[in-house]
């Protein structure tokens, strides 16, 4: 296993850890963190591994980290939908 995919599993590892813990902020400071760490992340896991491997970690990681995809889903669609694309 490469060292981004150990990576990868070390920071699954963290994010379910980090969600059984109590969190007066409904954890989103631990999600801005995880979110940080990841995005770099899937990058040099593409970079190692190849492009469909980076696509697995990808999605493996919007399903750990759903409520802010689904945040981010929402407001692009609801300024899509409101015609407000440019700004």
């Amino acid at each position: 296993m490469t060292i981004s995919l150990t990576m990868a599993c070390i920071w699954a590892f963290l994010a379910n850890i980090l969600a059984a813990l109590p969190s007066k902020d409904g954890h989103w400071t631990c999600a801005y963190v995880l979110i940080a760490l990841g995005i770099p992340l899937v990058g040099f896991v593409t970079y190692e591994n190849g492009p469909w491997v980076g696509l697995v970690v990808l999605v493996a990681g919007m399903s750990v980290m759903r409520w802010p995809v689904r945040y981010v889903w929402r407001w692009t669609t609801e300024r899509m939908v409101a015609g407000r694309v440019d700004g």
